[in-house]
């Protein structure tokens, strides 16, 4: 399903791609029941130039960006990985003169979204790719398109100096919202011909040659965090695109990334931990004017009718979803920022570079990760702040989640989260009272009926008093895993 933004366009593209030779005859699709029949489009000429980074950092992440013309879809077309067999394509227009010299500017929309593989590196060309197409329009059983089989004569040479490459390949793209199984069907047909699955997922890999981004084997918390920043980079473009739960996601993989380190203890890092948590702190105001959102929409729409009394979702959804707007503006500037690329670039520098026996030693256990934990209750035992008490031990239990989770340790993990899932839905209560509380003394100023706040601050309550009652039991289960894992 395409969407559109800004001058720009988005799909998901569903497609396999075959190495044939070229004396491979092209496949029949007759006989399948999904397929009615088969139509012949013209031939398309295509020429393309790709651009990328110096170090090709686009290409290492299976990223492609190129400004192709012919066919029907002139344009920039930046291509990001969406799952098995599947990328996410966004367009953006030519602009200016169609036939331009080899370098053009990429538009500022397309570089955006992947600022944070690219930051401030400039972006040039990188290869030209001339494309001979062929199209057979598979159609349905009731006659609309649901694929296209696309026999491609491929030319291609690496800029500015390499050698030509010539090459003939089969792509099988779906359209129209086709099922999957049908491209399992249609994909059978293709390797029957003759065709072998590609050895590289795209023209461009092809042409490049370029090795994915490694990650390091060891020590396994630098691994971990190698794998968080490469989920943190993709949550950022998700951010970017405003997709439901993409901040939250971006803040959880900061954090992980932050709490690994704080673990392992790894020396001359205090400039990133600072910057990690202050890159959290941003995108929590958005976060959390997000979490109050739908915690009052969902509690509203389960009250009675005649509960709900006076403006109380205006004041409580939409002024969150206000905040939310506002928190996701400040999010934006922020991962816009050089101050941002330069933390992106550190965090790289820190997984790339080999581990010295003192890191090693420093490593840290699951086991030192849980007595954190123990600390944490036993002080919350002896504290006159039990909500600040408690919030510790959740810190605690989600150190020794993502410690757990490097490490293998896969039950103590499942028992840290079980613990600072319920820590964390007894903190959302706590916030929500206190939020709950300034809007009825607003409400109360404007003269409005404040009934339905003490409502709620009442079922926030009882939600928070629930998720407490269960705490000694999930600890009492992850001292027991903990044990079990020694």
């Amino acid at each position: 399903m395409g969407r559109s933004d800004g001058g720009t366009s988005r799909h998901l593209e569903v497609e396999r791609k075959f190495d044939v030779v070229d004396s491979t005859v092209a496949p029949s699709f007759d006989g399948l029941s999904a397929v009615s029949g088969v139509e012949r489009s013209p031939v398309q000429q295509l020429e393309a130039v790709y651009y990328d980074t110096p170090d090709r950092d686009l290409a290492k992440r299976r990223v492609t960006l190129r400004r192709r013309t012919g066919g029907p879809d002139d344009g920039w077309h930046l291509k990001l990985p969406a799952g098995p067999d599947a990328r996410t394509e966004v367009h953006a227009p030519l602009g200016g003169e169609v036939h331009v010299p080899l370098s053009a500017e990429v538009p500022e929309s397309l570089r955006d979204i992947v600022a944070a593989i690219v930051r401030d590196r400039p972006l040039g060309p990188v290869a030209r790719i001339q494309n001979r197409r062929t199209v057979d329009v598979i159609l349905g059983a009731d006659g609309s398109p649901v694929a296209e089989f696309c026999d491609d004569q491929v030319s291609a040479v690496r800029l500015p100096d390499g050698e030509e490459q010539a090459w003939r390949e089969w792509e099988l793209e779906l359209v129209g919202g086709a099922d999957r199984e049908l491209l399992d069907r249609l994909s059978n047909r293709l390797l029957d011909a003759g065709a072998q699955p590609a050895a590289t997922g795209s023209k461009l890999a092809r042409v490049l040659a370029v090795e994915p981004v490694p990650l390091p084997e060891e020590p396994v918390v630098r691994r971990a965090v190698a794998e968080h920043l490469e989920e943190l980079i993709a949550w950022d473009r998700a951010v970017r695109a405003d997709v439901d739960d993409a901040v939250h996601q971006m803040r959880v993989a900061t954090r992980k990334i932050r709490s690994l380190l704080q673990s392992a203890g790894t020396p001359d890092d205090a400039w990133v931990l600072d910057e990690l948590r202050q890159l959290a702190a941003i995108l929590g105001v958005a976060r959390d004017a997000e979490v109050l959102a739908e915690r009052y929409h969902r509690a509203l729409d389960e009250l009675a009718p005649e509960l709900v009394r006076g403006p109380v979702r205006e004041r409580l959804v939409d002024g969150a979803r206000r905040r939310y707007e506002h928190g996701l503006r400040r999010s934006l500037l922020a991962i816009r920022s050089q101050r941002y690329f330069r933390l992106l670039d550190a965090l790289e520098e820190l997984v790339a570079t080999p581990a010295g026996a003192g890191e090693q030693a420093a490593a840290a256990t699951v086991e030192a990760a849980h007595k954190r934990v123990r600390k944490a209750v036993k002080a919350a035992a002896d504290s006159s702040d039990g909500d600040e008490a408690l919030h510790r031990i959740r810190k605690g239990a989600k150190r020794l989640r993502y410690t757990a989770e490097a490490a293998g340790a896969k039950k103590v993990a499942t028992r840290a989260k079980a613990v600072q899932t319920l820590l964390g839905d007894y903190q959302d209560s706590v916030v929500s009272r206190t939020h709950l509380s300034q809007q009825a003394e607003a409400a109360h100023a404007a003269g409005e009926d404040t009934f339905t706040y003490g409502v709620l601050y009442r079922r926030e309550e009882e939600l928070g008093a629930r998720a407490r009652a269960r705490l000694d039991g999930a600890l009492a289960k992850l001292d027991k895993a903990v044990r079990r894992a020694r």
